[in-house]
């Protein structure tokens, strides 16, 4: 009796068939896909934004716009599952003023979804409902009057993150020959997903800047960890996408007071990292950039931070082969500093001679540069404290065989500031450069390099032609006494030479 009972009760489903239950196995869990090969991370992050919905391994769940997985497959081509459940969404002007922040959400979880942009011809509808969805919702964004609820704050941050912050999808810097290739020759990197990225970027710029972005509900959102998310993408090969990154983050930092601190030391450790680890980042230029339109707001008198920051990184990015590749920028933020407070003239001045290049012209060339706005805004008293230092790698870059830097050396002169500060301290600069000038007369390569050494030699003698005259003599004093050395050392090495000679025959 009692086996016949049991014999009628409904069997234990099998343990695979649990396991899909709970699960949500293969046949649940279509891909968005219509090609013959699936990528896995398509849809990366997604799982991550729904953990009450996990998905099967080796599956890419497609979110729709309620926020859940599509409830059935109902084609398949080229034995790959795809579903048809990704659907464009009726406009905002088709919804009632009351419905719009609902639509808004549904469609910021429409374009949760990643597309493969590395095949053009697959999923080319879903692309453009998102393409077309994106395009709306920086129309919402724009011309939203009404302040954003916090789940839609929360939702666009979402959606942000799922779309940008993605591994990248070329070979980074450090898996290249560096060292043999000229990185300003080469060609940029563009990402194919920029059709899409583009878009994402404009929404999250006109997200951040409008004014119905509440920033004390936001920065729960765009917190710390999405901030430093953010920062790792200027390394992005793009030119289009670091312009945009640079424009956002500045609107982060200007929107966001509380984040302020975390973002500059944040900022401060990627330069560290590139200066003294591995001097490869794509976006140093435009971290600077963003850092010269902070430094500029920076209140009188600077905070000892500020000045930390100016010593410990500024300078020390002079360091760098790649300089070329973010100079301006960088010249750009060292003199902000200095216009700020003039008393970190002679502090940028020697940091500048600590980096001074010894083998490479193009650069000592923009230190050249840079150093010529910095002594247009140094007064006496900073220039006196550095001037013997200085003139010292002056007077080596005036005899420098390379005839742009001689040339750019000399150019000092032309500028009436700098000039001044000379003449006022005549007395204790020509002794050191006159010897410099000395040798270009006689017998420098490059004739305009010669008819600059002679228009400099004719300002100091016009200024004070008795020291002028004591420095001709001091230098031909020093000229006898180093023939007579000379002359000395080879009679020396003579007198070696035949004691050794003699020695070897006996």
């Amino acid at each position: 009796m009692i086996r016949q009972l049991l014999g009628r009760l409904p069997k234990k489903s099998s343990r695979s068939a649990e396991g899909r239950e709970f699960t949500g196995g293969e046949s649940n869990a279509p891909i968005l896909s219509a090609s013959t090969s699936s990528r896995s991370g398509e849809l990366t992050g997604n799982r991550a934004m729904y953990p009450n919905n996990p998905a099967p391994s080796g599956s890419n769940p497609v979110i729709n716009h309620m926020g859940k997985y599509p409830p059935a497959v109902n084609s398949k081509q080229n034995g790959i599952m795809f579903s048809s459940s990704y659907e464009a969404l009726p406009s905002f002007q088709e919804v009632p003023g009351s419905e719009k922040q609902s639509l808004f959400i549904k469609k910021l979880n429409l374009c949760c979804a990643v597309f493969d942009f590395m095949d053009p011809a697959k999923n080319l509808k879903e692309k453009e409902i998102k393409r077309q969805t994106l395009l709306e919702l920086v129309d919402y964004v724009t011309s939203a009057n009404e302040k954003f609820a916090e789940n839609a704050l929360q939702e666009a941050a979402k959606m942000v993150a799922i779309n940008l912050f993605r591994a990248p999808t070329t070979p980074t810097q450090e898996n290249k020959a560096l060292e043999a290739l000229d990185l300003e020759e080469e060609e940029p990197v563009m990402d194919p997903a920029w059709p899409h990225l583009q878009i994402v970027y404009e929404f999250f710029l006109r997200f951040v800047a409008s004014p119905e972005t509440d920033g004390k509900l936001a920065k729960r959102y765009i917190d710390h960890s999405f901030v430093l998310k953010l920062l790792d993408l200027f390394d992005s090969e793009d030119p289009r996408e670091r312009d945009y990154l640079k424009t956002i983050l500045h609107r982060i930092y200007g929107k966001f007071v509380v984040h302020r601190p975390f973002i500059r030391k944040a900022i401060n450790n990627i330069f560290y990292r590139f200066i003294f680890e591995t001097e490869k980042h794509n976006g140093i230029a435009e971290l600077l950039e963003i850092l010269g339109s902070i430094i500029n707001g920076f209140a009188l008198p600077l905070k000892e931070e500020h000045k930390l920051f100016l010593v410990r990184v500024l300078i020390p990015l002079h360091k760098p082969k790649c300089l070329p590749m973010y100079h301006q920028q960088l010249s750009y933020c060292i003199m902000q500093f200095v216009e700020k407070d003039c008393k970190l003239a002679d502090i940028v001045i020697r940091g500048l001679l600590k980096y001074w290049p010894i083998t490479n012209s193009s650069k000592e060339f923009m230190f050249l540069g840079e150093l010529e706005e910095v002594l247009e805004a140094t007064q006496p008293a900073e220039f006196q404290r550095c001037m013997v230092l200085l003139f010292h790698q002056i007077a080596r870059c005036m005899s420098s065989f390379h005839f742009q830097v001689a040339e750019r050396a000399l150019f000092l002169w032309n500028n009436d500031h700098i000039e001044n500060l000379i003449k006022q301290n005549r007395k204790v600069i020509l002794p050191i450069i006159f010897p410099a000038l000395e040798r270009n007369t006689k017998g420098h390569w490059n004739q305009a390099v010669r008819s600059l050494t002679l228009n400099v030699r004719k300002i100091f003698s016009d200024q004070d032609l008795e020291l002028f005259e004591e420095c001709s003599r001091k230098y031909q004093g020093d000229e006898i006494k180093a023939l007579e050395i000379q002359l000395k050392h080879e009679t020396t090495w003579k007198r070696l030479e035949e004691i050794a000679a003699s020695k070897s025959c006996n």
